[in-house]
């Protein structure tokens, strides 16, 4: 049970609801620590990887706001952590209820994940860089 209330604690927080320094500091320590990990081992099953990415570098970034980070920070924690609502390893909906957190989070904060943190996403995935005119 333990896992499912650090799962609802995380909903909330990416929801902007809480946000204590502490918390942050966590989150952050844990999502620098555990996140690569973790995508490497399901990128190849996650359709919105760009996204997660581009999420975790506008997170990281100290110019992007601190609710902001918070938020970022809590659905990446979210997607890190193994035992959510829907286990990640049931195969084809492990990924929805995580999907789902990270596209309303970053919907809510798409205005600050900037095409920088994009390109340094498509850097890290070994993309080729979207063209610009």
């Amino acid at each position: 049970m333990i896992a499912f209330n650090d799962a609802s604690k995380l909903r909330e927080a990416a929801f902007g609801r809480q946000v204590s320094l502490r918390a942050f500091a966590e989150r952050e320590r844990n999502v620098r620590r555990d996140f690569w990990a973790k995508l490497k081992r399901f990128a190849a099953r996650v359709p919105f990887v760009d996204d997660i990415v581009a999420a975790y570098y506008c997170a990281l970034d100290p110019a992007t706001p601190l609710r902001v980070r918070g938020m970022l920070l809590a659905a990446l924690a979210y997607f890190i952590l193994p035992t959510d609502v829907i286990p990640d390893f049931i195969g084809g909906l492990g990924f929805a209820d995580d999907l789902a957190l990270l596209t309303a989070v970053t919907g809510l904060v798409s205005s600050h994940i900037t095409p920088i943190h994009r390109a340094a996403a498509a850097r890290a995935l070994d993309k080729e860089l979207p063209k610009t005119s």
